[in-house]
């Protein structure tokens, strides 16, 4: 019940940090520059965060199984779209096309997380699909750059477009909503005006902005090091694309380990959410720090040790779910989680254009291929400009609600009273 939509996440992160693997490819097809790669991907984020509230109400009104089957049934033929595009408009729609589809996945399997296992386990089911995203992840960097070797890019687009529409119609037809008999399982649905009221109440709630903010900030630095790390392995270190990729591998390898631990210590161990989350966050500020100081200097073994560091403690924005789960009325999780999750998206969505001309604006005239190669110093100011969204995630994280793994709005509200 969780699986299936947990598998079309994955298919909707791989298209995340797709853009990144074949980014010389489209570069070479489309005359693209680094600006037009970095909207290109920015597209995908825009898309995902216009419809992110709209998934989460419908969602909550009609059931996670229908919306998520016909949501992945919209990524898969945008994906089609993309592989025959023919021109740039084309690859733009299909990616747009991508991201609205994508928006409800990540909502659908948290919310039939929530509905499937026990309430304390809600912080360690999000960290669990979280780990399923970071996995697509590592699939779209080494398997998919072979893949694109093999096939070429518009093969591997056909085959992830075939890929996402059996996974939607399995939704269709094995996934249900709840446990039979379970508290609400037979209830009906809540009506679209009263999930509406309901999710301008999370909009209200103060708590909710400090973990959309500051998610907005941490998915800015790590949707741009998803995008921007092949091509700076490619370019400063010489690598090939398969080299670069399997480099690239570092920060997902990591975060498979991560994510789910941040999850189990803070449920468990801990019983905590924002020690971990501000500690976790000043530790990826120092090491974007780190990346932006020496890249170019490094040997390539010291940036794959910072690359796994990244992951090894970027696992803080995990916890970004459930705190705002925790914040907000309980029979709103869709809608909670959508609106936290939102954050993120619109901070990818606004950043990956301008880092881009960064890059563009530091390129040296270099063309190999009919790709541009940006020199080192480009991609220093880049990280740099990642780093400072960090720092601004810590200073956020500050701000956050301790809720020690409950539900405390009900506490929120007394307190307010």
């Amino acid at each position: 019940m969780w699986g299936i939509p947990a598998f079309l996440f994955l298919l909707a992160f791989i298209h995340r940090v797709a853009p990144g693997v074949i980014a010389k490819d489209l570069m070479q097809a489309f005359g693209a520059t680094g600006t037009l790669v970095g909207l290109l991907s920015a597209t995908y984020f825009y898309s995902y965060s216009g419809f992110m509230l709209p998934g989460g109400l419908l969602i909550d009104a009609l059931g996670a199984r229908r919306v998520v089957a016909a949501g992945s049934a919209v990524m898969g033929l945008g994906t089609l779209a993309m592989a025959a595009a023919e021109t740039s408009a084309m690859l733009f729609a299909g990616r747009f096309v991508i991201g609205a589809g994508a928006t409800v996945t990540f909502i659908g399997a948290m919310k039939l997380g929530a509905a499937w296992f026990p309430p304390e386990r809600f912080g360690t089911i999000s960290a669990l699909t979280a780990t399923v995203g970071v996995l697509g992840s590592l699939i779209a960097n080494a398997p998919l750059a072979m893949l694109v070797a093999w096939v070429g890019w518009r093969g591997a687009f056909w085959i992830l477009g075939a890929a996402t529409l059996v996974g939607a119609a399995l939704c269709l037809a094995v996934v249900r909503d709840a446990p039979e008999g379970a508290t609400g399982a037979a209830e009906p649905a809540p009506r679209m005006r009263e999930v509406l009221a309901g999710t301008l109440s999370v909009l209200k709630n103060p708590h909710t902005w400090p973990p959309f903010l500051s998610f907005f900030f941490l998915y800015s630095a790590l949707g741009n090091l998803m995008l921007w790390v092949i091509p700076f392995l490619r370019d400063v270190y010489g690598l090939s694309m398969t080299q670069a990729a399997a480099y690239a591998t570092a920060t997902p390898l990591a975060l498979l380990v991560s994510g789910p631990l941040t999850g189990w210590v803070s449920d468990t161990a801990l019983r905590r959410r924002k020690v971990p989350y501000v500690t976790l966050s000043v530790a990826l500020f120092g090491l974007w720090c780190a990346l932006a100081a020496t890249a170019g200097a490094l040997p390539l073994a010291g940036v794959f040790a910072l690359l796994f560091g990244m992951g090894a403690v970027g696992s803080a924005f995990v916890l970004t779910w459930p705190i705002g789960r925790e914040v907000n009325p309980p029979h709103l999780a869709g809608s909670a989680v959508a609106v936290v999750n939102l954050g993120g998206f619109v901070g990818a969505a606004l950043t990956q254009g301008p880092i881009g001309a960064v890059l563009d604006a530091r390129w040296a005239g270099v063309v190999v291929g009919g790709a541009r190669v940006y020199p080192a110093d480009a991609y220093r100011a880049a990280f740099a400009v990642c780093a400072g969204f960090l720092a601004a995630a810590v200073l956020i994280s500050i701000f956050v609600k301790e809720t020690r793994c409950r539900n405390i709005y009900a506490e929120l509200r007394r307190e307010r009273a």
